[in-house]
């Protein structure tokens, strides 16, 4: 009777984690949809097939590096070029897990370390904004159907969008184009608000690309070269700020 009880009020607690995971992840996969759907359009038209742009968001899940990937492929870039610029890209999420992992000690290791894949710049967001969560019964459920939200929601408006690829004009697809420059300004802009050199940065490493393509380099190597060397010049910004 008493562990039919205990089993109840489990149960009822790991509904209501769940409950809670979804209704947070809820505007994130708002604004996933969109940006998923056009990232599966872009996709779509830089040559890659239905099943490959789908299994992209299924395997990488992160959406800058999908839409560089995705143009990286369109002009032609080689597999270790793509895979080499979104590592570069994607080291931030080394910190993010590490932060995730610091503040959410009470959740045990067998959890976090698979929630931890599960991590955006969005998850991440929202997940520090409930770390009291940590804290409670089936705490680990919450940020399980939290990423999950966020998760699935990604795959179907990637997997909409290489539907919507094949069926919408060339024209309006192409156009879409777009989205992937607004995407990136979009990112860098409220960085640039908090601190100039950020854009100073960001102008290095377009230089040095459009040097390089200018010289002759391939396309993939350029923005590789050009995104490691623009990183490495905010080192030197950053530290003469200091000083």
């Amino acid at each position: 009777m008493v562990t039919k009880a205990a089993e109840d009020r489990n149960t009822s607690q790991s509904i209501y984690m769940i409950r809670r995971g979804i209704a947070a992840g809820f505007p994130i996969m708002l604004g996933y949809l969109p940006v998923a759907i056009t990232y599966g359009v872009l996709a779509k038209q830089s040559g890659m097939t239905l099943t490959e742009l789908t299994l992209m968001s299924v395997l990488v899940f992160a959406g800058a590096s999908q839409f560089m990937g995705a143009n990286m492929i369109a002009v032609g870039a080689g597999a270790l070029e793509i895979i080499i610029a979104t590592f570069v890209l994607n080291f931030r999420h080394f910190v993010m897990s590490l932060s995730f992992m610091n503040r959410l000690r009470s959740i045990g290791l067998k959890w976090k370390a698979p929630l931890s894949l599960g991590l955006t710049d969005e998850t991440f967001a929202v997940s520090s904004l409930h770390t009291k969560e940590a804290e409670m019964g089936k705490g680990a459920l919450f940020y399980l159907a939290l990423f999950l939200t966020a998760y699935f929601s990604w795959i179907f408006g990637s997997f909409l969008g290489g539907v919507l690829g094949e069926v919408i004009p060339e024209k309006l697809s192409q156009s879409m184009g777009i989205a992937l420059y607004a995407m990136f300004i979009g990112l860098l802009v409220p960085s640039v608000k908090k601190e100039m050199k950020v854009g100073l940065i960001a102008v290095a490493a377009m230089l040095i690309n459009a040097l390089c393509i200018q010289l002759g380099m391939s396309t993939g190597w350029a923005i590789v070269l050009g995104t490691i060397l623009g990183g490495l010049s905010g080192i030197y910004l950053f530290k003469e700020g200091q000083s």
